[in-house]
């Protein structure tokens, strides 16, 4: 039986000032930055010469950061074309010049998501088990409302009971509406759940669904049916197809793209966790290998630390 869950306001607090996001953001790279930002600036300084070595050594460092052969090699090509056509001698020349290739190689990735083209505008998410699904759910509420955009939310996780409970505290954190099953099938629920969008005039609809395994060929084809599901609701949904990642998993993140891309036809994605990692540079190695656009990504834990992608305040933020 389906439940339509809708929380009471929460009272207002009175809570500190948070941190702006750059500030959020270069903390969260932290990591990254360590691998990434300090070899890069004791590598380039020094009067060292610009020969095979410094980039022998400079692709040690990329591939550290987990950046993965095709981006580590674009980059290096990249940085030899513009050695070789400004005539650059100095290393020390040689950290604005990667900077720069490094946002070329990541801007076909910034592309802002625009919720404003359909009503409702219906958001299917997807991910493995442990991505941070069920919770970016939640920010994304939060992120939408503060856009004055009224959000609804679809419990299509029906095989984890957690997850729909999850689910629930975050619509009473945000107070929206959660559509629920205590069983059965996910496509149902999220059927439900943009008929009830449309009746009531909702801007937005999340809609969450299982964790499952590229490798788990039946889950992957039981989510193809959810969004054959969703478009009989309303036709041309979903009208987002977001993949969550754990920036954790690195490299492995690379396949997760390409196979859920496969399976789905990704719009969007989010990379979350990167507070928790040194592997930060895997957004560069989507760029090469699969670029579908990156909406969002995360460095922590609150509301505020999930925000749009900008492609120069992040590169800024690993070499700051």
């Amino acid at each position: 039986m389906f439940s339509f869950f809708k929380s009471k306001p929460e009272p207002e607090t009175a809570p500190d000032a948070p941190l702006s996001w750059g500030e959020r953001l270069r903390r969260g790279l932290a990591k990254t930055r360590d691998v990434l930002n300090t070899p890069v600036t004791e590598l380039f300084t020094g009067g060292a010469k610009i020969d095979a070595a410094l980039y022998e050594e400079l692709e040690t460092i990329l591939l550290s950061a987990d950046m993965g052969v095709e981006a580590t090699q674009a980059l290096l090509d990249n940085l030899r074309a513009r050695v070789r056509r400004d005539a650059l001698t100095d290393a020390a020349q040689l950290k604005d010049a990667l900077k720069q290739a490094l946002c070329e190689l990541l801007a076909p990735l910034e592309k802002p998501l625009d919720t404003g083209t359909h009503k409702p505008f219906v958001i299917m998410m997807a991910g493995v088990n442990g991505a941070g699904k069920t919770t970016t759910i939640g920010k994304l509420a939060q992120h939408f409302q503060a856009q004055v955009k009224s959000v609804l939310l679809a419990a299509g996780d029906t095989f984890r009971a957690a997850a729909r409970e999850q689910l629930m505290t975050w619509g009473e954190r945000n107070n929206v509406t959660v559509i629920s099953q205590e069983s059965g099938d996910s496509a149902a629920v999220i059927f439900d759940a943009v008929n009830a969008a449309k009746a009531r005039g909702i801007d937005i609809v999340l809609a969450d669904t299982a964790g499952r395994l590229p490798t788990q060929l039946h889950l992957m084809e039981e989510i193809k049916k959810v969004k054959r599901v969703i478009a009989k609701a309303d036709p041309g949904a979903p009208h987002e197809v977001m993949l969550v990642l754990d920036a954790n998993t690195g490299q492995n993140a690379v396949m997760q793209v390409k196979a859920f891309d496969d399976a789905l036809g990704l719009t969007g994605l989010v990379v979350t966790k990167l507070d928790g990692t040194a592997k930060g540079g895997i957004i560069a190695a989507i760029a090469k290998v699969r670029p579908v656009p990156v909406r969002f990504i995360g460095v922590g834990e609150t509301m505020h630390d999930l925000h749009a992608f900008a492609v120069r305040e992040f590169v800024d933020s690993l070499f700051a």
